[in-house]
């Protein structure tokens, strides 16, 4: 490659890294410029007051590039007085002795249109391990935690750090199975969404992205031969190798644990899942970010740059247009709410200024925009069921990846097999007495006043408004609290109840459901250990309720509600009519109750309060002390 076309490179590559530097100041100003710019500063000082410090550092830490920065130097005045330093000395202090960063990267939705006010953002921060001993690295990594802990007080977004290896990037080595990643099952996949989606924060441009010539192909590894031999007399790329073909086995992985992280949140995930599925069908040596990179790249005279999030959302509305077009108006709408868009409104935002040409290629018509805009406010039923659709959107796209990919499932480790399998089975496999979940298409619904109402023996519960339509059914009360509260739609302040036959109160309600999400929490499938998945069944925790739908002055224990979860997620709920009856359903599940927390719930209100506490302490001695004989 001649030297001019490098520098060149080099100019739009900046260039572009600045227009996603700007996109996520206007998105979010605070939270921006403390990533931005306070960041790499925080990482290149060691000062006892400044976050981030760590007594006794043998090397100095410093991002490559940082004591240099004019946009650190600029800044460092208001830095230091954040921190109530006094001194007139930059306490960037350049330094032959230096464990170097090498860079600071994002990746994913921080900068373009698909950062909302729900987005966080990771951080890759790469280092040559060679460049660390081992002192150094577990300097680096109590540096990163205690700055991340000033983050996670101080930024509403929140951040997350992953230290990475440069050679370990130049293989597509990203660790283990977690939340995160997907262990064998995703490692170009990862490697790809990188250099699509990556901006800079500080320290070295990823060489490949100035890799490219107009005029002709450009062999990758020759390239940075010529690079690590001086040729251009530049040091401020970094080689971490090429995005190599991704297999259809790495997308069919992709796509599973994609739609194991839709399980929670459809929306979030709808547009990445049709990513999947267009790339399952493309050809693997067709790579989506080496298409973005050109398009960014090849432009000579007057720079326009494309958001990674438009571009990307283009290729698969072009895409969904023609393989899924009776569900294409749906999926307009999902990427109009998945993006935040809210055109037609007095003032338009940055988002819809970047968006509007593919909604002028694919346009909504001014009702849909209108409703759409609205959207938060929808009664919580219609957000409901607009969540459903979501689901069984993805649901389809996920039995057709399944039919199509039988003979790739060889390539991803039994493991993580089995892990996906159960993840899944937590949200769609019913289970006798299980608590059926719902999909909810935003991070908070419009939660409405919630009635409760009993009809001939039935509680239906409903939201304010809608008295026909039951946000939940069912002859047992205390199963309509759970489905609430594991649902996340109970709010003790808005629930109301009308006037009926039982000695059931609304302040018993309000104390049972504060109860049962003290001890369950809210359904959340991300919030499960990994390595949970690859363990036989365990419950974990158990609610016993005594009495709940009895007068105060009963005393036989003749009404055992039971509500109870295992370690992978699930919630249960079971009605036993006897202690006999409850000791029979401990007896028949054997070991998975080996290890369970016991609780017990009785009305406040009882007379026999102390008395049926003590009996069923008793019973469940009883009853456990058997099963374990």
């Amino acid at each position: 490659m001649l030297q001019k076309t490098f520098i060149h490179n080099k100019k739009v590559y900046l260039t572009y890294n600045q227009f996603r530097k700007s996109i996520f100041l206007e998105l979010a100003p605070k939270d921006a410029e403390s990533i931005l710019y306070l960041l790499p500063w925080l990482l290149s000082v060691n000062d006892p007051v400044v976050p981030g410090y760590v007594p006794n550092l043998k090397k100095a830490i410093a991002v490559f590039g940082a004591t240099t920065d004019q946009a650190l130097i600029r800044r460092e005045s208001s830095f230091k007085s954040l921190f109530n330093i006094r001194k007139n000395e930059s306490l960037l202090k350049p330094t032959t002795q230096v464990s170097l960063i090498q860079g600071l990267y994002t990746i994913g939705s921080v900068g373009t249109i698909s950062q909302t006010a729900h987005s966080d953002c990771d951080i890759w921060v790469c280092i040559n391990k060679a460049d660390f001993e081992e002192s150094a690295k577990v300097h680096l990594l109590q540096k990163i935690n205690l700055i991340k802990d000033w983050m996670d007080a101080n930024l509403r977004m929140p951040v997350y750090f992953f230290i990475c290896d440069v050679g370990d990037i130049r293989n597509s080595n990203f660790g283990v199975t977690d939340e995160e990643s997907s262990g064998s099952a995703q490692r170009n996949v990862l490697k790809e969404e990188f250099y699509r989606t990556s901006m800079l924060i500080s320290g070295k441009i990823p060489l490949w992205w100035v890799c490219f010539d107009p005029h002709k192909n450009v062999d990758y590894h020759a390239f940075s031969d010529q690079y690590a031999n001086d040729a251009f007399g530049d040091y401020d790329c970094i080689d971490m190798g090429p995005p190599l073909s991704v297999d259809h086995d790495e997308y069919f992985g992709a796509a599973l644990w994609q739609f194991n992280k839709a399980l929670t949140h459809p929306l979030k995930s709808v547009m990445k899942m049709l990513l999947l599925d267009m790339l399952l069908a493309s050809p693997e040596e067709e790579l989506l970010c080496r298409r973005f990179r050109d398009s960014i790249l090849n432009q000579t005279r007057e720079f326009v740059f494309h958001d990674p999030s438009v571009f990307t959302l283009n290729a698969i509305l072009e895409y969904s247009r023609n393989v899924h077009p009776e569900k294409f108006d749906f999926i307009m709408q999902c990427s109009y709410l998945r993006y935040d868009l809210h055109f037609l409104a007095k003032k338009m935002t940055l988002k819809e200024n970047l968006a509007k040409e593919i909604f002028q290629a694919y346009p909504l018509n001014r009702e849909q925009i209108h409703r759409l805009n609205d959207f938060a406010d929808w009664p919580l039923l219609a957000q409901l069921e607009f969540g459903e659709k979501i689901f069984r959107l993805l649901l389809n796209i996920y039995k057709k990846i399944m039919a199509h990919q039988q003979d790739v499932i060889s390539g991803i480790t039994r493991q993580d097999m089995t892990i996906i399998g159960r993840k899944l089975a937590v949200c769609l496999e019913r289970k006798p007495g299980k608590i059926k979940i719902i999909h909810k298409p935003l991070f908070n619904p419009n939660l409405p006043t919630l009635l409760f109402v009993n009809n001939k023996k039935l509680w239906h519960v409903s939201a304010a408004g809608e008295p026909s339509k039951p946000v939940v059914a069912g002859a047992d009360i205390v199963c309509c609290i759970a489905y609430l509260v594991w649902n996340d739609l109970y709010g003790s302040s808005s629930v109301r109840m009308t006037p009926n036959p039982t000695p059931i109160t609304l302040q018993e309600i309000n104390n049972l459901a504060k109860r049962v999400r003290e001890l369950f929490g809210v359904f959340d499938i991300t919030g499960a250990d990994f390595d949970h998945f690859v363990e036989t069944e365990k419950v974990t925790t158990m609610l016993i309720i005594v009495n709940f739908e009895k007068p105060g002055q009963a005393r036989d224990i003749d009404d055992l509600c039971v509500v109870f979860s295992n370690h992978w997620g699930e919630l249960f709920f079971r009605r036993f009519n006897s202690p006999d009856q409850f000791r029979a359903f401990i007896d028949h599940g054997g070991g998975i109750f080996e290890r369970t927390k016991m609780h017990i719930y009785v009305q406040r209100n009882s007379l026999y309060y102390e008395k049926i506490i003590e009996r069923v302490k008793n019973l469940v001695g009883q009853v456990f002390a058997g099963q374990t004989a």
